[in-house]
């Protein structure tokens, strides 16, 4: 029993390894080049551990993907947490939560980007896992803007502070980002 438990304990240290390591060589070299020998070697273990753990370079990818997504659910059951987007507060708490999460962890946003453009089927499976977070956005926006239809703002909320992170991450201070996001986005909302 003890050695199931040893080997267990090891194999998610691995994982977390190669994780970690496939994040430094995606800033060094970017994901779309990036090779599984650059993780390996980076990581310090053989190529052959890491089909152990991921069958493919996207695989990989995905687990950081779930690991954000995790990041995320923790995040909503924080204290500060409202639905009520006809309240300015509830919807700059979502932009500095996500404005926080993406700075922490650029590398893997851009990544995932990279691969979605380069690999149709990868972008689907990203966004079926991302289907949760934008249904919840869209209970949000149900509840503040109830004539309209509550996915496709979710949808827009999503894509402008995406596409909002992607501009702006290293060029205005974060408070400054946060705040016209949060304006914009609501006065969107709120009409």
């Amino acid at each position: 029993m003890a050695g199931t438990g040893v080997r267990k304990q090891r194999a998610a240290q691995t994982e977390t390894e190669l994780k970690a390591a496939a994040v430094r060589v995606f800033a060094r070299v970017g994901y779309l080049n990036a090779k599984i020998t650059d993780i390996t070697a980076e990581a310090g273990r053989a190529t052959g551990s890491f089909y152990q753990h991921f069958p493919s370079k996207e695989k990989l990818l995905e687990a950081l993907l779930a690991d954000l997504l995790a990041i995320g659910d923790e995040g909503a059951l924080a204290a500060g947490h409202s639905d009520d987007f006809s309240d300015r507060a509830a919807i700059r708490w979502h932009v500095e939560q996500f404005w926080t999460v993406y700075r922490r962890h650029r590398v893997v946003m851009t990544a995932l980007r990279q691969a979605a453009i380069v690999d149709p089927q990868f972008d689907r499976v990203q966004r079926e896992m991302l289907e949760p977070d934008l249904q919840h956005l869209a209970q949000h926006m149900a509840k503040a803007a109830p004539s309209a239809d509550p996915l496709v703002l979710a949808s827009v909320f999503q894509l402008t502070v995406m596409s909002f992170a992607d501009t702006w991450i290293d060029k205005l201070p974060d408070d400054q980002a946060i705040e016209t996001l949060t304006s914009f986005l609501y006065g969107g909302i709120a009409g």
